[in-house]
């Protein structure tokens, strides 16, 4: 039986960290200590250590440490809602372009080079500008970024496949393009695919938080982290502490999320070295 990946330190580790992060920010109504839209303006730019403020507050007299909690549940669904929205549609594009004949696939790839050929980052602003500001807006521009990377992950695997004996025995044997694909393709896509996602999340989550520092993601007084680091923008320089929080909260979160997916690509051997060049 083959040793589960969860026992090696380096996917234990930052799968233990990534579940902490998550049942933080599902649990932020219990955790944070205060209301995070509740401020008082004596109190503006506290410093961390402030009394009955652990992280001090910020230019609204809003306790830090209330709203990052809370901030981690706008930041994580930006995070993991587009990266399993681009798995589902980029395996689905991927298998497709790898099983449904020359012409398809040629389309197919075609119309992914063109969405791969802009930059991530300028992708999503010019989907979110075409959106009303907010999650929902964050959401659909990160899941057309992401989807042509996954796509191509999935084809490449299915174009590993798709002469192999097993399939023809199973086509042989009657088997429609339906059971085909969900008894013999997917099992064996499923795993490379989900491995490389994990490791988007970390990306996932920097971009979210960088569309709404921008003002077309999640909009105040929502709490989100890019969109704290833009309120704290004007006080870097007067009180820089406070203003450093958000981003740190954004590296700490993408590191641990990229590093559980290298270490999950590393776990699964020869077949990881296919991700990063069926990626680019």
């Amino acid at each position: 039986m083959a040793r589960s990946p969860f026992r090696d330190p380096a996917v234990a580790v930052p799968a233990a960290l990534a579940l902490l992060v998550v049942l933080v920010a599902a649990a932020a109504p219990l955790l944070a200590p205060y209301d995070p839209a509740a401020g008082r303006l004596q109190d503006r730019l506290l410093d961390p250590g402030a009394p009955g403020h652990l992280l001090g507050t910020d230019g609204q007299g809003r306790d830090l440490l209330s709203r990052l909690i809370w901030a981690g549940r706008a930041s994580l669904t930006g995070g993991l809602v587009p990266v399993a929205a681009a798995t589902a549609a980029g395996t689905l594009t991927g298998i497709t372009a790898g099983l449904g004949g020359r012409v398809l696939e040629q389309a197919l790839l075609r119309a992914l080079d063109v969405l791969y050929a802009f930059p991530g980052v300028l992708l999503a602003i010019a989907v979110a500008t075409l959106l009303r500001p907010g999650l929902g807006a964050t959401v659909l521009a990160l899941s057309v970024v992401l989807t042509p990377a996954v796509a191509r992950v999935a084809f490449t695997e299915v174009r590993r496949i798709r002469t192999a004996e097993y399939l023809e025995a199973a086509r042989v044997s009657g088997a429609g393009p339906l059971a085909l694909v969900l008894r013999q393709v997917v099992p064996v896509v499923a795993p490379v695919v989900l491995v490389y996602a994990s490791s988007l999340v970390g990306l996932a989550v920097a971009y979210a938080a960088g569309l709404a520092f921008l003002g077309l993601g999640v909009a105040p007084p929502t709490p989100e982290w890019g969109a704290m680091l833009d309120e704290l923008r004007p006080a870097l320089f007067t009180h820089p502490w406070p203003a450093v929080l958000p981003g740190l909260a954004v590296l700490a979160v993408s590191v641990v999320f990229t590093t559980l997916g290298e270490g999950l690509r590393q776990r699964i051997g020869d077949r990881g070295a296919l991700l990063p060049e069926a990626a680019r």
